[in-house]
């Protein structure tokens, strides 16, 4: 798979769908159930999205969890390909880079497995950082295989 950890310019989108959601579970939950109805209502396929937004928008309630701020989900399609970004307010609390996502230690441990997820589903990911205090981890999935 391919990855990358910063792309400069976005490119231009057919559809765009954004929304802010507050950075709790139900927040998340809220994240994927609009993800699977957005691409429904496009036509599009939403099982791997619909898994990639979920580790997303948990890592976004879990670790970039700022009180009263809220997280942004963004699904854009553009061609054929699917982008999807979470943003949240803790640009200082950095994933591990692509590629660099490892697997914890206990394999029993009940959390910790979210980007390795991401990695296996998403053809490119990575992370934008800023404008301060705010960071950004995106997916792409191409929809024509």
């Amino acid at each position: 798979m391919n990855q990358e950890n910063v792309r400069t310019q976005p490119p231009s989108t057919d559809r765009v769908f954004t929304v802010l959601l507050s950075p709790t579970r139900r927040g998340a939950r809220l994240a994927r159930l609009l993800t699977v109805a957005h691409l429904g209502a496009w036509g599009l396929p939403s099982e791997s999205a619909a898994h990639i937004v979920a580790e997303l928008a948990a890592n976004a309630s879990v670790h970039g969890r700022v009180q009263g701020r809220d997280f942004q989900l963004t699904l854009a399609v553009s061609g054929r390909t699917l982008r999807i970004e979470v943003t949240d307010t803790r640009g200082d609390s950095a994933p591990p880079c692509p590629g660099a996502v490892k697997a914890p230690e206990d394999n029993y441990a009940e959390n910790g497995r979210g980007l390795l997820i991401v990695e296996a589903l998403a053809d490119h990911w990575g992370i934008t950082p800023g404008p301060v205090p705010r960071k950004t981890v995106w997916a792409e999935i191409d929809l024509v295989r």
